[in-house]
């Protein structure tokens, strides 16, 4: 089959001929559509990341989109998105013609949005909805601020922010490009990240802010957590600007405001189908957006590198015919 396979830590894959998967006990065969180049994958094939340096050769992604070819499980035609561990454990995964996946990683798909809108959506959206959800416990009527306004999180937060009923959504954002994404996906106002901590905490205004969304932390999560409401919980999901922010314990006390931590590692099975399937109802009306650009499987070296260096429009989507 063709794929996108990795043969140096820290370069990009390259298109080649790569042997087919095998279906083992309790996984099926997958046809993929359309995968995505996100960021865990870049920080599993650079062999920096905690999960250790993973095998060489191997095909990276993390998820995708695809219609069964074989299972003892899964009726043959399915569509589906699933999940892979490529780069994190043993094996090959959604960069590719064909997938093996175990079968608890499979969700069905019967929704009418694209397989690359799905993609591009993935465990962004499953992040962003639970942590708002799950996580924030987020009730109608409350202020949200979502940091990485631009981002697939970010953007997934404030389009489920809405629909959740959230009585204002402020996005913070990195550039111009970020600002119209948030916009896009529903943002009331955006304020432009400003490196000096006292600066933001002055652009994002009064202490209103019910539930935070955090996937950079840094600057951001300190200016953030200054302008919680009383209650106020934020969320953090990631540390895209750094591993380190500074709270204030009096700020913390004074208004009984919580700083939780997320990763979607800590869902069931079931709470990853629930999130995806859910997100994706929305996304079916266009309630809750993903800016994309698809580019071929063929095309995947120089997807590899814009996706490393930032110099994209979107979430890259290989599509995979």
């Amino acid at each position: 089959m063709r794929a996108a396979v990795l043969h140096t830590h820290g370069q990009p894959p390259s298109h080649a001929e790569h042997p087919d998967p095998v279906a083992g006990v309790g996984s099926s065969i997958v046809r993929v559509t359309a995968a995505p180049i996100v960021p865990l994958d870049l920080l599993c094939a650079s062999g920096t990341s905690y999960f250790g340096p993973p095998a060489l050769p191997y095909v990276p992604g993390v998820q995708g989109v695809g219609v069964v070819e074989e299972s003892s499980t899964v009726p043959a035609g399915t569509r589906v998105f699933f999940a892979t561990s490529a780069g994190m454990t043993a094996g090959d995964g959604s960069l590719a013609e064909r997938a093996a996946v175990p079968d608890e990683d499979l969700v069905a798909l019967d929704v009418p949005v694209l397989d690359a809108a799905v993609a591009a959506i993935g465990l962004s959206g499953v992040a962003g909805w639970m942590a708002l959800t799950w996580r924030a416990r987020m009730q109608a009527g409350e202020r949200v601020l979502v940091l990485g306004g631009g981002g697939a999180v970010g953007q997934v937060a404030i389009g489920a922010a809405r629909v959740l009923g959230a009585s204002g959504v402020v996005a913070v954002v990195r550039s111009d490009a970020s600002r119209e994404r948030a916009l896009a996906a529903g943002a009331d106002e955006v304020v432009a990240l400003s490196p000096d901590t006292d600066e933001l905490t002055r652009l994002l205004g009064d202490p209103t802010y019910d539930v935070v969304i955090d996937p950079v932390f840094g600057v951001a999560a300190t200016a953030a957590s200054r302008v919680l409401a009383p209650g106020g919980r934020l969320v953090n999901l990631g540390g895209s600007s750094g591993d380190e922010a500074v709270f204030s314990s009096s700020v913390l006390r004074s208004r009984t405001a919580s700083v939780l931590g997320y990763t979607n590692n800590a869902l069931t099975t079931d709470q990853r189908r629930d999130a995806l399937t859910a997100v994706l109802q929305h996304a079916a009306v266009g309630a809750i957006t993903v800016a994309y650009e698809t580019v071929t499987l063929a095309d995947v070296a120089t997807a590899w590198t814009r996706q490393s260096t930032g110099r994209t429009a979107g979430r890259l989507v290989l599509t995979i015919t």
